[in-house]
């Protein structure tokens, strides 16, 4: 069965504060360790109020004290924004603490707005020099030599998972070249996701991290016990983009009962084609969705998210999410 794994932003719903979002965060993992997901990743994002996993490696520590078995793991650290020796010390850490269930994902853009993202770097004003920060990161990784007048401690010879993650042709085609896995971002930036795949798999060079690619697609899911009800639930996320993209980024919205009267047509198509990959609607209708998706694509693991306002309904989509694919893998 390809696995299913999830991705979260710890998010913050009106009406409610950060603490609540990291006990929704927590309570969520918890649940999704005992349904059978692989994995739970958070991504870093900055400046924006609906988001609360700025310190993704905190509440990295904090998930994985929390839980037992899955790994937990970031979807991903913007490099760009840290030194690779504070990020080889903090994932060393984290790996020591729980070893075997640590992973980091990579990505180089800011994960924020052009103020923020200066206000992160200081001095560092671009991602060109990502290729080098991966392998420099990589190197903190490896055993520590005699005489090396740099080492991550803790954090040489400890073993961390590195993925690259992207929404363009640029990670793919450095993922490939380095021999590391790859996570594409198509849960909201999907026009790039087949080409890269292809890109990933027809060039990849196999590594001491890694003998064949690894690719995992990130899918929109929302399941519910009716379709109409799927859909009122995803109008949480349908706002959120409409809001981002207006320059308004506030916490996440409840879902309304008619979207169409919210958004303008042009707001409506740019929506549409960002959140292509999604599936919903009840248990059959998302493991049809699901098995389309895995059929058309290929993954070797699926990345789920889902923004709904009413965490217990969160929970319920998915945990209906892996039920229906269980149930579909089985037959």
């Amino acid at each position: 069965m390809i696995p299913l794994s999830i991705l979260d932003l710890a998010p913050v719903c009106e009406g409610a504060t950060p603490q609540q979002a990291f006990g929704n965060m927590l309570d969520l993992a918890q649940h999704a360790e005992r349904w059978g997901y692989r994995r739970y990743w958070l991504a870093e994002h900055h400046n924006m109020p609906g988001i609360a996993s700025a310190a993704t490696s905190v509440l990295i520590g904090h998930v994985a004290g929390g839980t037992s078995t899955i790994r937990v793991g970031a979807g991903g650290i913007m490099l760009p924004n840290h030194s690779p020796l504070q990020v080889a010390e903090q994932f060393g850490t984290l790996a020591s603490l729980y070893p075997g269930r640590i992973d980091l994902g990579l990505g180089r853009a800011p994960g924020t707005d052009h103020a923020t993202a200066r206000a992160l770097r200081r001095y560092f004003d671009s991602a060109d020099q990502f290729p080098q920060d991966v392998a420099e990161l990589l190197h903190y990784f490896e055993p520590a030599q005699r005489g090396q007048s740099v080492q991550a401690v803790p954090g040489a010879g400890v073993e961390v998972p590195v993925w690259l993650l992207g929404s363009s042709l640029f990670s793919a085609r450095l993922a490939a070249a380095m021999g590391l896995p790859f996570a594409f971002a198509s849960h909201f930036a999907p026009d790039a996701m087949d080409e890269a795949l292809a890109l990933y798999r027809r060039d990849f060079r196999a590594s001491a991290r890694l003998a064949a690619p690894y690719a995992i697609l990130a899918l929109n899911v929302v399941a519910s016990d009716s379709e109409a009800e799927s859909r009122r639930l995803f109008t949480t996320q349908q706002q959120s983009f409409v809001n981002l993209r207006r320059g308004q980024p506030g916490q996440i919205p409840p879902p309304v009962a008619d979207i169409e009267s919210f958004w303008a047509p042009q707001e409506k198509a740019g929506v549409e084609r960002a959140l292509a990959c999604t599936v919903l609607g009840d248990p059959a209708q998302v493991a049809e969705g699901l098995a389309d998706f895995a059929g058309r694509h290929r993954p070797d693991e699926l990345l789920i998210t889902a923004n709904i306002f009413d965490h217990q309904a969160r929970l319920r989509s998915f945990e209906l999410a892996m039920q229906a694919w269980q149930a579909r893998q089985a037959r």
